[in-house]
């Protein structure tokens, strides 16, 4: 269904961790939370979706075939507005590649393959110009003002600042992994490289835990924002299920005009240092890494040849290479690849020419793929994608890193997170092991340690 007419009306600014605390418990409530890094302008909040799919592993429907049922034909957007203003929001687990090739992933039996919900009505939070606005989508003028009354009506249950309790909030947060296993399995990879089966492939460790009495996911959300912000934070409770992501990276992105595609993938990693010169010491070390500047060009040749299957000959493109982005646990190595969309094509047919995220996978994707099913168990929404998709044809979605995915049973709320390595020939197994230390340092941080 196209919902052609928006309205939008302006409020005063809100925190939007506090418009969003009075319905953190409430199902299909979402927050896109962004703040650092070059991507943090936006943040949205939504709740009370229009509609909702969820696509299991049993099911026969090709998801990405019911998208493109639910964003309809392209309907205007109400300008100077937000790149959001109403749309779908999407949670795509890893073994949805499953559908894409037949891998025989293992899967998560908690979670579906992908779970999709139509919002009409939106609260945009511009961090730049500090402004909020109130969104609503409609089949006429009408029915979109009622949406934006909609939303506008949500801030009258703001109250005071809801804060996570002054106690660490897991009760456990235990590897899966042992180091020394994730070690085998890094020189078990070296070897298939040396044998010339892959090139790279990204191999992770998990760990899980349970939250402390009285404790909720979205504890810990607010426990990563105080850290430090991240340019692609999310929190999305959905029924017995919640998502927590603190990501920093970006996996496909189209622009207001539906057509303009970029993709930022992210490969080489250090932690911060412990002062200053050592922390520039590590961010020089990184730049200078011929490994890892090798393990990020191999991925943006991956994702140049995945934009190729969507957008027209000639137009896709690496702008910058080997740009350091640093974070409040670790530096990153990221690049920008960019495109244009072939006529006719839109965000469904991008996540199919694309999906899953090559930073994530390795090279060659296929390969890469098969060698990380033999050594991990599933993966569900981590290293999945969570995504938005305007009625404009913009679309903008995250690779699912620095995330924990919870699951609520008659105990309280259970957990797990996972932290990957890229592996490459030159990789070394104890380094590799580290690496993927940094990486989850902040999430245990907010879950094990009191404010």
């Amino acid at each position: 269904m196209t919902l052609p007419c928006v309205a939008l009306r302006f409020l005063p600014w809100r925190d939007p961790l506090d418009a969003f605390a009075p319905f953190a418990e409430e199902d299909f409530a979402l927050l896109l939370l962004s703040g650092g890094g070059p991507a943090a302008r936006w943040s949205y909040l939504a709740r009370d979706p229009a509609i909702t799919e969820r696509i299991d592993p049993e099911d026969a429907d090709q998801g990405f075939q019911v998208l493109r049922r639910l964003l309809g034909s392209r309907a205007g957007c109400a300008e100077g507005g937000p790149p959001l203003q109403g749309g779908i929001v999407g949670l795509i687990a890893y073994e949805y590649a499953d559908r894409l090739e037949a891998f025989g992933l293992p899967r998560d039996p908690d979670w579906p393959d992908l779970i999709l919900a139509r919002y009409d009505a939106v609260l945009a939070f511009d961090h730049h110009a500090r402004t909020l606005q109130a969104i609503g989508r409609g089949g006429d003028l009408r029915e979109a003002a009622r949406a934006v009354d909609r939303a506008a009506a949500w801030l009258d249950a703001v109250r005071a600042p809801n804060r996570a309790p002054p106690y660490p909030l897991a009760s456990a947060f235990e590897t899966e992994t042992a180091g020394e296993v994730y070690e085998a399995a890094v020189r078990g990879v070296k070897a298939k490289i040396a044998a010339g089966e892959i090139f790279q492939a990204n191999i992770a460790r998990c760990w899980s835990g349970r939250l402390a009495r009285g404790a909720a996911p979205f504890d810990v959300m607010r426990r990563l924002q105080a850290q430090s912000p991240a340019p692609f934070g999310a929190y999305w409770r959905l029924p017995g299920l919640a998502i927590v992501s603190h990501s920093p990276e970006r996996f496909v992105a189209i622009a207001t005009d539906g057509r303009a595609v970029e993709t930022r993938p992210i490969k080489g990693t250090r932690p911060r240092g412990a002062d200053p010169i050592e922390d520039a010491r590590l961010k020089a070390e990184l730049l200078a890494s011929g490994k890892d500047r090798a393990e990020n060009l191999m991925i943006v040749d991956l994702m140049r040849n995945d934009l190729s299957r969507a957008c027209a000959p000639g137009t896709v493109k690496a702008p910058e290479l080997f740009a350091v982005e640093s974070y409040a646990a670790v530096h990153h190595l990221v690049s920008t690849v960019t495109g244009a969309l072939r006529d006719g094509m839109g965000a469904a047919d991008l996540l199919a020419a694309t999906f899953p995220p090559g930073s994530i996978t390795g090279a060659p994707k296929v390969q890469a793929m098969k060698v990380i099913a033999g050594l991990e168990g599933p993966r569900g929404p981590w290293c999945g994608a969570l995504f938005w998709a305007g009625r404009d044809g913009a679309f903008d979605s995250s690779v699912l890193i620095r995330t924990a995915a919870f699951v609520r049973d008659d105990q309280g709320w259970r957990f797990r997170a996972l932290a990957g390595a890229g592996i490459v020939a030159d990789s070394d197994p104890l380094a590799e092991r580290l690496e993927t230390e940094a990486k989850i340092l902040g999430l245990r941080q907010a879950l094990t340690e009191a404010p």
